[in-house]
């Protein structure tokens, strides 16, 4: 049985995500990362929206302490749980969208870069832009 560090992002998809960090001369340390869910939902899959319920007043607690002035949504859950059911991925990646003075950027999971390669170039991007807006703000 493994154990899960409690760590988010360790695993291929969190050295991808070391990796672009990396290419843009991120150091981990410098971000925040939390996920929705507090836990990893069974055979790795999307959580539910009942698993989301019950995490996000610890994830807004978590937003209320950083108090971050841009947050990164990578993905789809996250995307919807944070901004709305409304929103879309596909349609909002790369876009700015800014609510109660925090500037929002969603882009891929890196989860999905490792299912379709296409995307590395859209998230690199898309990170590319979040560096600009925290360097220049």
């Amino acid at each position: 049985m493994k154990i899960d560090s409690g760590e988010p992002f360790v695993g291929k998809a969190g050295k991808l995500m070391d990796l672009a960090f990396q290419m843009l001369g991120i150091k981990r340390e410098e971000v925040y990362i939390a996920n929705i869910v507090k836990c990893r939902p069974p055979m790795n899959r999307n959580p539910e929206i009942d698993e989301c319920t019950a995490c996000i007043d610890y994830l807004r607690n978590q937003v209320i302490l950083v108090n971050p002035d841009v947050i990164v949504l990578l993905g789809s859950v996250a995307l919807k749980n944070i901004l709305g059911q409304e929103y879309g991925i596909t349609a909002s990646r790369g876009k700015w969208i800014e609510k109660k003075n925090i500037k929002y950027m969603s882009t891929w999971h890196p989860a999905a870069l490792l299912r379709d390669e296409t995307k590395k170039v859209d998230f690199i991007k898309d990170l590319q832009l979040v560096v600009e807006e925290v360097n220049n703000g």
